[in-house]
């Protein structure tokens, strides 16, 4: 469990992993839990309140009022986004006045209110306002640990004396956090962590120096353009230098680790403490990504071992498990066997399955065995010896909670209801024996309940999902299906017919598409084929809309399905789309001269792909936020899936947009923010160029100063949504004809 848990957290409406952002809505009920250390309780944010439930009673006292929140001389209590205890429970650890840091809002000001005297006290007052990141408790709460400006500081709890353990943080020489490309594709934020003896502190620093800037510019807030410049290595640079080091909280000296190989070929994506030690583990990716390594190091002198390393013909997942778009995410190993070994992921015999590691580099045991994959892992308890895990091997739409023995001798045991089909998740208690349960599935509303983990019953039957059931059932709109081409590839589709359905009626169809390895889009939950940008009832005008998982998404498929799509992005996932596209433009009730595509990142990528290659298929296409040309992505998403431009640079001209661009033959709709950090605006003008140079004609849409998400300035959501609108029904009018 991370240190830290939010009070609210984004609400994903689509996956967003690594390069996949459609929209992201904030809500204020939080999807996460808080537990208490001992696991018997868990904490909530409520009208600014921390309440603490008490298991298993599940009975709420408020712990922290707005009156312990409000600081001496001041009539208002602190707003309050995150919040941790320190490992005592004595203390806690409040975020306020946050700001966003490229996604997340990791930058604020940090707070310690005191339980037993309710002492408020600000840290970081002779730093600038708003400028601390990360904070955390020492493991004797005595002290806090914190960056500001990539530089770590700690505080003394007593005197409140700041000792800056660095100095020489910049822009581009980062300590304790992370550039840009390291947060968007490891979700990498966190950057430092403390010893278990709370004398030392492990942390990264990330040089960027030799990163080229990418400058962007900000043409609306002043009457002469403003420079943003951004460290952004794109494909077929090197990579920023990266090293770790352990400096010691008394003299603020730094002993640096020495892992093997070129520091800007290599990346370490993972470093934790091994628990009750003053050693490291630390997990490194060669640049291709092909290779991981993990490593044992004494933090006494740097030394490093050896231990595990694996390697993949295509690449090597860093598997992500939890809550990845929360501020704290740290991808903390699992540790088993009093500390031994590891619980630890790998697709080397075809499937995603657990292992278990030991740390002596001497053994490694599969735990999970058969044709299916993991799909993420909730709980382990090391004294039972069990794993709990999510899994669906019969349909890769869904997702259910398993366990089986972590010696591997067990068998495969489903735990979610099977009366419940469709995706749930868990939240697991510190000691285990509680869970919070969240279901849902196209037709079923979300709800939660807090479980025994062990006979998977609500603590109350009247606060059960199971009781509530019929409040949350719907009448069922989003129909499932699987197309297989005529390559014998069988996908897993999703549909949303038109209300008055008539089977003798020929209606079009809107095809939704991200299809990169980021992200799957047809998944059995509540709402998933609700179109958000269509400002209206799509149904019921008389649109059909479908989405489909090609070849290369990350369906629990197995290692084939996944990697099929190495050095092929833009051809494969695009054929996949196009050709199982020809299979329903056979359906009877299917207009092929009114089909439409759209899609926002990832997906506008592959909107421009199936216009452009496929325009007997495809006549009406809206893309927003694409890359165009594959060369102006960051290296470490577009190297992991392409390889190196240097080496196989024709399967980057292959599958980028605008080689095809020449093709168009339809109706497109082209949007892009200019202030866009991630997918830059160059690839808008490099694509536009392209166009007018074959004289193809086209709507073209900028939004100024908005970044990937186009969500920032007052009405851009409405216009942007009446654009959409507008120009579907123009290009491809709905209706049964």
């Amino acid at each position: 469990m991370n240190q830290f848990s939010a009070s609210f957290k984004t609400n994903q409406v689509f996956s967003t992993s690594f390069a996949f952002i459609i929209l992201i809505f904030i809500s204020i009920q939080s999807y996460s839990q808080n537990w208490s250390a001992d696991g018997n309780s868990h904490y909530r944010m409520e009208k600014n309140e921390i309440k603490q439930y008490s298991l298993p009673q599940n009975v709420a006292s408020v712990l922290i009022s707005n009156k312990q929140l409000t600081p001496e001389g001041k009539s208002a209590p602190l707003q309050i986004d995150y919040f941790a205890f320190s490992n005592d429970q004595q203390k806690v650890l409040l975020f306020t006045n946050t700001q966003k840091v490229w996604r997340l809002n990791t930058k604020g000001d940090y707070w310690v209110l005191e339980l037993k005297t309710n002492r408020l006290s600000q840290l970081g007052k002779s730093l600038p306002a708003g400028s601390l990141m990360f904070a955390k408790f020492s493991p004797d709460a005595k002290a806090v640990a914190y960056v500001s400006n990539n530089n770590i500081y700690v505080e003394d709890l007593t005197t409140s004396i700041i000792k800056p353990l660095t100095s020489d943080g910049s822009v581009t020489l980062i300590n304790g956090t992370f550039d840009w490309a390291y947060e968007e594709e490891f979700y990498c934020r966190d950057g430092f962590r403390w010893s278990p003896d709370g004398k030392s502190i492990a942390y990264w620093q990330i040089d960027a120096s030799s990163i080229k800037k990418f400058n962007m510019i900000n043409t609306t807030d002043s009457i002469y353009p403003q420079l943003v410049p951004l460290e952004y290595p794109v494909v077929g640079e090197n990579p920023s230098l990266c090293k770790t080091g352990v400096i010691t909280i008394a003299d603020a000296k730094t002993t640096w680790i020495n892992i093997p190989g070129v520091a800007n070929q290599n990346y370490i994506v993972r470093m934790e403490f091994i628990p009750s030690t003053n050693n490291l583990l630390i997990q490194q990716l060669n640049r291709k990504q092909n290779q991981s390594k993990l490593y044992v190091v004494e933090a006494s002198n740097g030394s490093s071992k050896l231990i595990n390393q694996e390697s993949d013909d295509a690449w090597v997942d860093v598997f992500v498990s939890g809550e990845p778009y929360e501020i704290y995410y740290t991808n903390n190993f699992t540790w088993l066997n009093n500390n031994k070994s590891i619980l630890w992921v790998s697709e080397k015999d075809g499937w995603r399955h657990f292992y278990q590691i030991s740390l002596d580099g001497k053994s490694e045991t599969l735990i999970t065995k058969g044709n299916y994959d993991i799909i993420d892992f909730m709980y382990a308890d090391d004294i039972k010896g069990y794993v709990y895990f999510l899994a669906s091997p019969d349909n890769a739409t869904q997702k259910y909670l398993y366990r089986t023995k972590l010696n591997g001798a067990g068998k495969l045991e489903l735990l979610s209801p099977a009366s419940m089909k469709g995706n749930h998740d868990y939240s697991f208690s510190t000691n285990g024996k509680y869970a919070s349960h969240r279901f849902s599935n196209h037709f079923t509303k979300p709800s939660r309940e807090m479980i025994f983990v062990e006979s998977q019953k609500p603590l109350t039957e009247k606060e059960g999902i199971q009781a509530k059931i019929d409040t949350l059932t719907e009448k069922p709109k989003t129909e499932f299906f699987k197309i297989t081409t005529k390559d014998g590839v069988e996908m897993d589709g999703m549909m949303v017919k038109p209300k008055n359905f008539d089977p003798n009626k020929k209606y079009p169809v809107v095809f939704y598409v991200y299809s990169e390895p980021a992200g799957v889009t047809v998944t059995d939950r509540y709402n998933i084929s609700k179109n958000r940008l269509y400002d209206g009832d799509m149904a019921g005008d008389g649109y059909i809309y479908i989405s489909l998982d090609n070849r290369g998404t990350p369906a629990p498929k197995g290692r084939a399905w996944r990697k099929s799509i190495y050095r092929k992005i833009g051809k494969i996932n695009i054929y996949d789309q196009a050709m199982a596209a020809k299979e329903i433009l056979k359906w009877n009730f299917v207009d092929s001269s009114r089909i439409a595509v759209w899609g926002w990142s990832g997906g506008g990528t592959a909107t421009l792909n199936l216009m452009f290659q496929y325009p007997e298929i495809y006549k009406t296409g809206i893309s927003i936020a694409a890359v165009a040309y594959q060369l102006t992505y960051d290296n470490i998403y577009q190297e992991r899936y392409m390889g190196l431009p240097q080496e196989n640079m024709e399967d980057f001209v292959s599958g980028s947009p605008i080689t095809y661009a020449k093709n168009l033959q339809g109706n497109l709709l082209y949007i892009h923010g200019t202030g866009d950090d991630n997918v830059h605006y160059q690839n808008a003008e490099m694509l536009v160029n392209e166009l007018i140079k074959y004289n193809k004609q086209f709507q073209f849409m900028p939004y100024p100063n908005r970044t990937h998400s186009i969500s920032e300035g007052e009405g851009t959501f409405e216009h942007l949504s009446a654009l959409y609108t507008n120009y579907l029904k123009k290009y491809c009018p709905p209706g049964g004809r």
